[in-house]
């Protein structure tokens, strides 16, 4: 059995987020020694390991649950996980397109500035004034 603070640097959690996981349902609460002691097993342990993973994928708390809740009908199609995923990629992808006209823009708002002075600063002109903007980016 591991304790709160094992657990977490086992697993990279901090205890903060443990106790949160706890609540929101998608860890069990744990056992309780004599002295009021969380204690976890290794499944809980693997638990937490899965929920990490899937947290560092940008997988919301939903779809955790209900990764979580397929992963105890191992006899079930995994369509449903496969659907899951494919709509955390279809976040990413529209993330990563948003990213690259804001990368866009601030690399051609930077690169147009020539001059000394703040007053003539086209980066500040450019913040100030949307329509100076070559794309939408918002």
């Amino acid at each position: 059995m591991l304790t709160i603070g094992d657990l977490s640097k086992a697993t990279g959690v901090k205890v903060p987020t443990i106790r949160y996981y706890e609540q929101m349902g998608l860890l069990s609460h744990a056992e309780r020694s004599e002295g009021n002691q969380r204690r976890y097993s290794n499944g809980e342990r693997e638990r937490l390991a899965f929920i990490r993973h899937a947290r560092d994928l940008g997988l919301t708390i939903d779809a955790i649950r209900a990764l979580i809740e397929l992963s105890q009908h191992p006899e079930r199609p995994c369509q449903d996980a496969d659907r899951i995923a494919a709509e955390q990629l279809a976040t990413v992808r529209q993330k990563i397109a948003r990213l690259r006209k804001l990368e866009a823009e601030l690399e051609r708002i930077t690169t147009h500035c020539h001059t000394n002075q703040v007053r003539d600063c086209y980066v500040i002109r450019a913040l100030a004034n949307h329509d100076l903007c070559h794309d939408e980016h918002d």
